[in-house]
């Protein structure tokens, strides 16, 4: 084995040793969904900012209620009404959900469970207590305090929580721009005409929906001919505009592979080059900066098994998000052979249970790849896995 190829361990240890999180920027909030909070945020005020109605009820003083068992009706509070007047003694208020509960009432009775007679209210509710039905100020939040902690997830509960705290503008850490460069003469665009010598272009549709899937939508996809001087414009352009640059194919030692070239052209160090793995041995990782490369292999299937072991952590460090595909251990279904000395990843299905190889192995196959929910390991040094023999499985993202 050459000496250059490092164990898979070490080529993931690299790339956390080499990455840094992207500078937190400002964002709108309705820009915000999916990010990592770069701040810790507090309330402006008290939420509610008031003593605030659950339902559609009868606002009331519970120990008045206790004491006259009927109240007479003393008006209606809607939601979003300003003047709000005290309530009048021996007397409920008719409220609507969300509306302010007048001063001197402390408890909400739900309309289904009251009668009125000759203008009169009676409560057929003999589970009421006091303060039932009331949202009391400052429950959610109080004004000054903290409410959401820095590194924070913000999902759709979390943006709509500090919209209710009446903050519209939060610092989190960007999505990374990507560019994908495509190299090879052979390939051609779906939904034209194959050549002979030609194939479709399966890898950039596969990792701009990978990117999609997790969030980063400004994805630049650029093509380069089996050409140094080409190909060392191109990614010139691509580091100059993002973030991340993923190169698919050329990164082998070919007469036509000038990705490794090409970096050094563009002065990027490179951190390592071939990995003790199968699928995707050649894999390239190198950084300019804080602009980070990946070389990927051509073959499609090697392609998004780099990606969901390499390139996603690698994401999850840019963004602060920390994602990493989850990893379990589960039974293999049938036994297993392979060569020693390399990391294998298959394929796979897990139904819960058992981990399946999936028919169609082979790097250039995605049908295989297309019903796979994980990635089997079968680790470097071992070459024979029994049947029922406990092995780490990677999940994919869904």
């Amino acid at each position: 084995m050459p000496k250059e190829l490092i164990p898979v361990s070490e080529a993931k240890q690299l790339i956390e040793e080499h990455i840094e999180a992207s500078s937190p920027i400002q964002f709108h909030l309705n820009e915000a969904a999916g990010l990592i909070l770069a701040e810790e945020l507090f309330s402006l005020s008290d939420l509610p900012p008031f003593n605030q109605s659950s339902m559609d009820g009868y606002a009331l003083n519970f120990e008045e209620w206790q004491k006259h068992q009927e109240l007479l009706i003393d008006g209606e509070s809607q939601a979003g009404l300003a003047d709000l007047k005290p309530l009048k003694p021996q007397s409920a208020r008719r409220i609507f959900t969300g509306a302010a509960v007048p001063p001197g009432a402390d408890t909400v009775v739900m309309q289904e469970k009251t009668s009125i007679y000759n203008g009169k209210l009676s409560i057929t509710d003999p589970q009421l207590v006091k303060g039932q039905n009331v949202r009391l100020q400052g429950s959610e939040a109080k004004a000054n305090e903290m409410a959401l902690e820095k590194n924070s997830y913000l999902s759709p509960a979390a943006i709509g929580f500090i919209a209710g705290l009446g903050i519209n503008q939060i610092l989190a850490y960007p999505q990374p721009s990507v560019s994908i460069i495509l190299t090879g003469n052979e390939l051609q665009t779906p939904g034209k005409p194959l050549q002979l010598g030609q194939v479709y272009d399966a890898n950039s549709y596969a990792l701009k929906a990978a990117l999609n899937q997790i969030g980063i939508t400004k994805i630049n996809i650029l093509s380069s001919e089996d050409d140094l001087e080409i190909l060392s414009s191109v990614l010139k352009s691509a580091l100059n505009q993002s973030d991340l640059v993923l190169l698919t194919g050329g990164v082998s030692v070919g007469d036509y592979d000038f990705v490794v070239q090409a970096t050094k052209e563009n002065e990027v160090e490179q951190i390592f080059h071939k990995i003790k793995q199968k699928p995707g041995k050649p894999l390239f990782f190198g950084k300019k900066g804080k602009k980070y490369i990946f070389g990927l292999p051509g073959n499609p299937a090697s392609v998004l098994n780099c990606f969901y072991e390499y390139v996603y952590p690698a994401i999850g460090i840019l963004n602060n998000s920390k994602k990493d595909l989850i990893k379990i251990q589960a039974p293999l279904s049938k036994s297993q052979k392979k060569a020693a000395g390399l990391t294998q990843f298959l394929k796979g299905y897990y139904d819960g249970k058992m981990a399946h190889d999936l028919k169609a192995q082979e790097s250039f196959r995605l049908s295989s790849f297309a019903k796979a929910n994980c990635l089997i390991k079968l680790d470097e040094n071992q070459t024979e896995f029994t049947e029922g023999q406990i092995v780490e499985i990677h999940l994919l993202p869904v």
